[in-house]
């Protein structure tokens, strides 16, 4: 496996490859990024992985540029990724390249190259560009498919282009942190999985596991380990996909279940387009003087008619005459119909200066739909969002579509996601959020919960310690670059206000599971944290899988490290020609049925979506892979 980046992520999926996946691992990075800390997975490993990783290294080959290898990984520095640093790192070889800078250009290069160098290379790229990565996906894969005769389409072939973003990823998660009473959601091409935190039942009191048990959390607020809700928390952590028995018996542990999943498409609120509604062009006001007025000229209209005697549409028609001084003045008509007139001047009089206004604040209100919103009076129950760069704004979509009111403070006005919260007609502060007064202007004292996603640590940890000294009971999600320093943070900030909701979360961490099954041949659909530990949603096919394939949906749970949630019947691959359907009316429009009776056979044709830890997930994936190489 060889993976080129040039920040964290490189590193986290460098190491969830050989820690997890126990693949030898080639890193590119640029040499300034020697400097930088790499994160640490599994630190609790034998002696004896140890020296096997040791073993490994020294056979790795070396040479000029070459760093000094760590553990299982052979680490390679250069500036920019040619087609001369693909070759000596033996893309030629290779079975997967991972393309994780952080720039696009970058990674779509490098992956052209690497795809003339090697048609059957399975490729994984991280693009933001949504719409630019549908179509680089497809014509890398064509292209491979023509260099390997196969036509159009990889077909039996091993190479495959997947295209992920690392703020796709990690958004979902990241706003459903903030929220509890919110469900954790993972959505991809329409299907939307919900997760649910319970609170610990009482004692006596047997855990309701809703439609399933995802997860158990912590049996204890302080971590004997020191690793706070991670894998190495022991017995007392976060254990993920547990079995009935562990569920009756785990009182006084609260519970991730899985409380809905349904097929739904894009939520998003009303009005979120740049013209305003009529009722928001005039103040309240100027809305009350305008219907001040229609009354007064309607009450000269029916006085005129009663006085005249002449019908209503003549005596309002008079009227208006009279309001706009373009009538005859009613010498020789009576005194009552003279006073008329000279209420109907007054009252146009009056009239004027409120049309000019309400033209002003229709005109000023046109122009304001365009530009940034500010937090309306009374504002509270919102989620403040500091950063709206490539993970805030993908964040703040996910926040909107789940209608959760907002404000974003941020100090560079020509940010990437300005754009998009005008597009929302989001409120926005402006300006520095380590400056007194930026989160006052934001609510902060009324606000639901702190979402501090700047690229700055130090500014996130000042966001957010200010943030307690207003609001001791805030709920707050940090987003820290080093996992170490996230695991001290939070658990001071948790010491401190015991009563309060803090996380620390690493984007790498939420996203480099996602890239690393993609580097195994399958994409990750989702991932929901639980604490410190990441479950994992993937579609599999059952052929091969000889703990999937001929049984049961029973059978084929495994405690601890994956289980069968849904079956995909949309074509191809799809088998219905033999045995029973687990539906009996057909399969919804999404090809998805989840209600599967626990003695449903899989197949050698089904595709399942199954919910895994990381290293259930490379078990499966392994297994095959070395089946296949035997083979």
């Amino acid at each position: 496996m060889i993976v080129c980046g040039d920040d964290g992520l490189a590193h986290r999926l460098a190491a969830e490859l050989r820690g997890v996946y126990g693949e030898q691992v080639t890193l590119v990075v640029p040499p300034s990024v020697r400097r930088v800390r790499q994160p640490v997975v599994g630190r609790a490993r034998a002696a004896s992985a140890a020296l096997l990783d040791r073993v490994s290294a020294a056979v790795n080959r070396t040479g000029a540029g070459v760093a000094e290898p760590a553990m299982n990984e052979q680490v390679v520095e250069a500036a920019e990724v040619t087609e001369a640093v693909l070759t000596e790192v033996g893309a030629d070889r290779a079975a997967a390249l991972a393309l994780v800078y952080d720039d696009d250009e970058t990674n779509i290069r490098a992956a052209l190259t690497a795809r003339r160098l090697n048609p059957r290379l399975r490729l994984v790229l991280r693009l933001y560009n949504r719409r630019l990565g549908q179509h680089i996906e497809e014509l890398l894969d064509q292209a491979a498919a023509v260099a390997s005769g196969t036509g159009s389409g990889t077909g039996g072939l091993d190479a495959s282009t997947t295209v992920l973003s690392d703020a796709d990823t990690a958004a979902p998660a990241l706003a459903a942190t903030a929220l509890i009473g919110t469900s954790k959601v993972v959505q991809t091409e329409g299907l939307v999985l919900r997760a649910v935190e319970r609170q610990p039942p009482r004692p006596g009191e047997v855990a309701d596991p809703g439609l399933c048990t995802l997860a158990l959390l912590s049996a204890t607020s302080n971590d004997p380990a020191g690793a706070d809700g991670s894998e190495g928390s022991g017995e007392q952590g976060p254990r993920l996909l547990p079995d009935e028995a562990a569920v009756a018996s785990a009182t006084g542990r609260g519970t991730v279940v899985l409380e809905q999943v349904s097929y739904s498409g894009p939520s998003l609120p009303s009005g979120r387009g740049g013209v305003p509604p009529f009722a928001s062009l005039f103040s309240r006001r100027l809305r009350w003087s305008l219907a001040g007025l229609v009354g007064c000229v309607l009450a000269l209209a029916v006085a005129l008619m009663f006085v005249t005697g002449e019908h209503p549409l003549y005596a309002t028609y008079v009227t208006l005459l009279d309001l706009f001084g373009i009538n005859d003045p009613a010498f020789h008509e009576s005194t009552g119909r003279q006073v008329l007139q000279l209420l109907s001047g007054l009252v146009g009089l009056l009239l004027l200066p409120v049309l000019l206004a309400a033209v002003l604040e229709a005109l000023g209100t046109f122009r304001s739909a365009s530009a940034l919103r500010k937090p309306p009076r009374g504002l509270g129950g919102h989620v403040v969002l500091l950063g709206l760069g490539k993970i805030g704004t993908r964040v703040l979509t996910r926040l909107r579509e789940l209608h959760i009111p907002v404000v974003c403070v941020e100090s560079d006005p020509e940010a990437r996601g300005m754009a998009t919260a005008r597009r929302l007609r989001v409120p926005v502060v402006l300006g520095d959020v380590t400056q007194e007064g930026v989160l006052e202007a934001a609510k902060i004292h009324r606000a639901h919960a702190l979402l501090a996603l700047t690229s700055a640590d130090t500014t996130n940890l000042e966001a957010a310690l200010y943030a307690r000294s207003v609001r001791p009971d805030l709920r707050v999600v940090l987003r820290l670059y080093d996992d170490d320093f996230a695991t001290a943070v939070y658990r001071t900030l948790r010491a401190a206000h015991p009563f309060a909701l803090t996380r620390s979360r690493s984007v790498s961490h939420l996203a480099a599971p996602a890239f690393a099954g993609a580097m195994m041949g399958r994409q990750i659909l989702g991932a929901i944290p639980v604490e410190r530990r990441v479950l994992l949603f993937a579609e599999v096919e059952v052929a091969g899988h000889p703990q999937l394939e001929g049984r049961t949906v029973g059978q084929a749970f495994r405690a601890g490290a994956w289980r069968v949630l849904a079956l995909n019947t949309a074509p191809p691959g799809g088998r219905r020609g033999e045995g029973e359907s687990p539906e009996e009316e057909g399969a919804p429009a999404s090809g998805l049925v989840w209600d599967l009776p626990p003695t449903y056979v899989l197949g050698a044709g089904d595709r399942v979506v199954l919910a895994a830890t990381r290293r259930g997930l490379a078990e499966l994936l392994g297994r095959r892979r070395r089946e296949r190489a035997g083979a």
